[in-house]
């Protein structure tokens, strides 16, 4: 006699996979500040990212043994800190500028996006899956993440406190990186603040490393994609940035909007955000069918072993405001 074991298809945990690039090129990642500087500011620099973009092609090319790789290019607007002029204003500015230079940009998504994206609370959906890296020698005293919505990538430098009235203090100690070379690079990121009424900010550092998930595949709600494309249409913007959907494919035939790797070409004033991605990324915890998933596929395809999250990630910086 064989025993039989019945399970709801409803409860069987399943992934939906995501097309795939071999890299997602940002070719901006601008605030409103840059965006008030008009053409000029944005011709800038598009004509800085223009070789930097030929050299991430290039290397694509050359990890893809020659072949043709699948490419796609994308653009990121901040609507979440302030807003300045319209997308029906602002968009084909950004556009008609990359053209000039020589770029096409395939999608463009809306900052805002990577907190609330289609109603559901993106941001919110990351920071339950960040699980903090304890540093050696740690005993649990401060309070996790959750609570405090900070973040760090070693061991915080202890109070100078007594634990009783009339003992001395315990002496200073430094800080100290869980993944140091000899010296320690100590890094504490705010992830978000709250007002007195409850209401939560997301913070720059944040976002951003949710951005880097969305490109690089691994976001999921129960299983589904989020984030996804939609097309644009026919050139048309709206007058309101709530309208213009959370991620936009401008370009009808561009490749697959999340990628194996990711390459952001930004403003040198980044890098201490960056910084704090990677610090983020080390320590999220994210869909395991969906690293599998992309693993298999990679490997399918010949492609380089992919390694950790944020060993995905790329950066050129170049000098600038």
């Amino acid at each position: 006699m064989t025993d039989s074991v019945f399970r709801e298809t409803a409860a069987q945990a399943r992934t939906q996979s995501v097309p795939l690039s071999h890299l997602s090129l940002e070719l901006g990642h601008l605030y409103m500040e840059d965006l008030e500087g008009g053409p000029g500011r944005l011709r800038e620099h598009f004509e800085r990212v223009r070789p930097w973009a030929d050299a991430a092609r290039a290397e694509t090319t050359a990890l893809t043994g020659g072949k043709r790789p699948r490419i796609s290019t994308c653009f990121l607007i901040d609507d979440y800190f302030t807003r300045f002029s319209t997308p029906a204003d602002l968009v084909p500015l950004v556009l008609a500028e990359a053209e000039r230079a020589g770029l096409v940009i395939d999608y463009l998504a809306r900052e805002s996006a990577c907190a609330v994206a289609d109603k559901f609370p993106l941001a919110q959906a990351v920071a339950g899956r960040l699980v903090e890296s304890p540093p050696p020698g740690s005993y649990g005293a401060r309070p996790p993440v959750s609570l405090t919505g900070w973040l760090a990538n070693g061991r915080r430098s202890p109070d100078a406190r007594t634990s009783q009235a009339m003992r001395r203090a315990a002496p200073w100690q430094p800080p100290a990186e869980t993944a140091a070379r000899r010296h320690s690079i100590f890094v504490d990121v705010e992830l978000w603040d709250d007002d007195k009424d409850g209401n939560r900010t997301w913070s720059c550092p944040f976002l951003a490393a949710v951005w880097q998930l969305a490109r690089l595949g691994l976001l999921r709600n129960e299983g589904e994609p989020v984030l996804t494309p939609r097309d644009a249409s026919a050139g048309c913007f709206p007058r309101e940035w709530d309208e213009l959907p959370p991620l936009l494919r401008l370009n009808p035939s561009a490749a697959p909007f999340s990628a194996y790797r990711t390459w952001s070409v930004l403003p040198s004033r980044f890098l201490p955000v960056e910084h704090a991605v990677r610090v983020v990324l080390d320590q999220t915890d994210v869909d395991s069918g969906a690293v599998r998933q992309i693993t298999e596929r990679a490997a399918l395809e010949g492609h380089p072993t992919l390694n950790s999250v944020a060993e995905r990630v790329s950066y050129v910086f170049y000098p600038g405001p």
